[in-house]
């Protein structure tokens, strides 16, 4: 009885922390990963009023083999460079898990498509500093702050809340 309890209990601390994670659709309502109509429609301006953070799923939606999305430096992303990218996907409905804090940069890979806005540059944040505001990625790099005392309440926290549950059972 208590190793089926003690199961039950890691289960649930598992679900609990990975329902931290959010599946956000580029361009928000309109969800389509293509050339913005008008400059004010940018996906940049769009990331602004939003806040990613580590572990969060991008979500673009194009017509797979007439579109394309390349996650890229920088120097790529200023440039409109597609040559070489970090990551390439093609399939119409790509998910990118953002698995670090810091700035991202995402261009479209239709020749002509990123010098048209279709581009995007978001800056991720950990989930512990989500509070407090994101930096602009006009400001360089992001830097996630670290701390030991923080990563101790966390594992505390989950401790704390495997030994409550374990108790109820």
């Amino acid at each position: 009885m208590a190793s089926s309890s003690l199961l039950v209990t890691i289960f649930l601390c598992m679900f609990f922390l990975s329902v931290n994670a959010n599946e956000v659709t580029v361009g928000g309502k309109s969800g389509d990963w293509k050339i913005p109509p008008s400059s004010s429609d940018s996906f940049n301006d769009w990331s602004q009023k939003a806040r990613f953070k580590v572990g969060d799923f991008l979500v673009f939606s194009y017509e797979a083999g007439k579109d394309s999305v390349l996650q890229v430096t920088r120097e790529a992303y200023e440039k409109c460079n597609t040559t070489s990218p970090k990551a390439s996907y093609t399939d119409g409905n790509t998910k990118v898990k953002l698995e670090q804090p810091g700035p991202v940069y995402f261009i479209s890979g239709t020749q002509g498509h990123c010098q048209k806005g279709q581009k995007l540059r978001l800056v991720v944040v950990t989930p512990r500093s989500s509070l407090s505001p994101a930096p602009s990625p006009s400001d360089g790099p992001a830097v996630a702050p670290t701390s030991g005392a923080a990563k101790l309440t966390g594992v505390f926290s989950v401790l704390g809340l495997v030994l409550g549950l374990w108790a109820l059972f």
